[in-house]
């Protein structure tokens, strides 16, 4: 049975289902691009220039931890990822536990 499935495959064209993960360069672009796009983040920094994103690790819960430094103001940001729900690349929600004062 296996032998005929995938001389289906060969002769028809047909193509296993496909994952939408994305390399980790990507995904960490992605997850840039969710801080720098997300309102709560621009009004926690109270609009300040951004000096420096960087990754600081995985929180318990599978959140990534990401620090958002201004010249002022280091501001913890977290992204909790949420998978499609069928196939697609990986959406995160953005949580700011404090804004900066």
């Amino acid at each position: 049975m296996k032998l005929i499935t995938i001389t289906s495959i060969l002769i028809f064209g047909l193509s296993p289902p496909a994952s939408a993960a994305l390399s980790g360069f990507y995904d960490s672009g992605e997850q840039i691009s969710t801080i720098l796009t997300n309102e709560a983040v621009g009004n926690a920094l109270r609009q300040a220039p951004i000096g420096a994103i960087t990754n600081t690790g995985t929180r318990e819960d599978g959140a990534h931890a990401w620090e958002v430094r201004t010249q002022e103001c280091d501001l913890k940001v977290y992204l909790v990822p949420k998978a499609s729900a069928g196939v697609g690349k990986v959406t995160y929600t953005v949580e700011v536990p404090k804004a900066c004062e």
